[in-house]
């Protein structure tokens, strides 16, 4: 009775595959799962709402009113009213249509009305399923925040063989049992990230920069926030949307103005996490006029920026877990070994620009991650938002959250 007293919608649309919605409610409501079914309407051409209704203990809900008497179905009471959405099975045209915001029919509705977690199963043809459309619309959930159970190779409808079949029942509800349980993991803390770059003005159309996209930084606040946490976001000047509502976000554009915010943060924080590429330059004067052209040399005098980490592990407190990046292009274990104990860290990820498609502008990442005692994890090219997961899995069994 691990579900006992969630509220879980599940969605079926039209896939041969909908006979495993019946065993996954069935298993949900023996988990002690409140249960509720909304249908497409080609759904019911494979399974009958009849079986749903006796297995979920609820009316299943499939247009927007009952014609007979009337009675409305809200999608938004709906939304409101879930801990988790399920989509089971997920075909390729609900999964592009859930894409692009199409709401065309009362499970789309409710999926965009829903506030909680949603998580996607497909099921189709392997050739549907690898498609580029099909690929690049799953993407685009993922980075709305939705979690994503991938189908199973093996036999398909139509004879083929390969990617495509929805997961079973019982491992869609081990991982809903997981994820519950990840859920609460921070619930109770308090964390910082920053993330992006600084822009240092030399005059008004002109800055020191770097090339950080804050995609690192923002997939950690997610990760955090999707596992309890409440969390506090110092952006530089970057151009990613932040989506979980446990997200406080605070916009800023150079070092000193990233100091104020992350030292005003820190202060009421469990976890700190220096993600930002920090500009460790600015210039020493600025120019209210933009600079012309000339043909002699500019020289332009530099001094260094606050130094927001070393100033964090000065100031940290009891308890306080500190967390730092480091970007090498040398000697990089090494180098990031000294700065984790220079700044007193007590993790540092490690980043370096010899790995192709990692660090800047890629939505990729190579780390390894190294502790206070030099234990070190390394980890392959993944996705960012995997990354993320790696990097607080760690962090989660520092804490004392989960084993590690």
């Amino acid at each position: 009775m691990m579900l006992k007293g969630k509220h879980i919608i599940v969605g079926v649309t039209g896939s041969i595959a909908a006979y495993k919605s019946v065993s996954l409610v069935r298993l949900l409501v023996k988990e002690g799962a409140e249960v509720k079914v909304v249908m497409t309407e080609l759904a019911k051409q494979f399974i009958t709402p009849l079986t749903m209704a006796t297995l979920s203990k609820h009316p299943v809900m499939v247009e927007f009113y009952n014609p007979e008497n009337g009675d409305w179905h809200s999608h938004v009471d709906m939304g409101l009213w879930a801990d988790l959405y399920v989509v089971a099975p997920a075909t390729a045209n609900t999964i592009g249509k859930m894409a692009h915001g199409v709401a065309d029919n009362l499970l789309l509705t409710t999926y965009l009305s829903a506030r909680c977690p949603v998580v996607i199963a497909p099921a189709m043809d392997l050739d549907m399923y690898r498609h580029p459309a099909t690929q690049r619309n799953l993407e685009i959930l993922k980075s709305y925040g939705n979690l994503l159970i991938e189908p199973e190779d093996g036999e398909l409808a139509s004879g083929l063989v390969g990617k495509g079949r929805m997961e079973e029942p019982e491992k869609i509800v081990d991982f809903i049992r997981q994820f519950l349980v990840r859920q609460a993991e921070f619930k109770g803390k308090r964390v910082l990230v920053t993330a992006g770059p600084t822009y240092e003005k030399i005059d008004p159309v002109r800055f020191i920069g770097n090339y950080s996209t804050g995609k690192m930084g923002f997939a950690l606040a997610e990760e955090f926030a999707a596992r309890g946490a409440e969390v506090f976001l110092v952006a530089g000047p970057v151009h990613l949307q932040t989506v979980h509502p446990a997200i406080c976000r605070e916009d800023v554009e150079s070092a000193e103005e990233m100091y104020g915010a992350a030292l005003k943060h820190a202060e009421n924080c469990d976890i700190v996490v220096s993600c930002a590429a920090v500009a460790d330059f600015t210039p020493l004067e600025k120019s209210g006029l933009k600079l012309k052209r000339g043909e002699e040399v500019l020289h332009l005098d530099l001094k260094p920026t606050p130094d927001i980490a070393a100033e964090l592990g000065k100031r940290k407190k009891a308890g306080q877990l500190l967390v730092g990046f480091a970007l090498e292009t040398h000697d990089e274990t090494c180098h990031a070994i000294q700065k984790m104990h220079r700044k007193n860290l007590d993790l540092i990820v490690l980043n370096s620009l010899k790995d192709k498609e990692a660090c800047f502008g890629y939505d990729t990442n190579k780390v390894t991650l190294i502790d206070r005692e030099e234990n070190q994890y390394a980890y392959g090219l993944k996705r960012k938002r995997e990354v993320a997961k790696d990097i607080v899995d760690r962090i989660a069994g520092m804490t004392g959250s989960k084993k590690v």
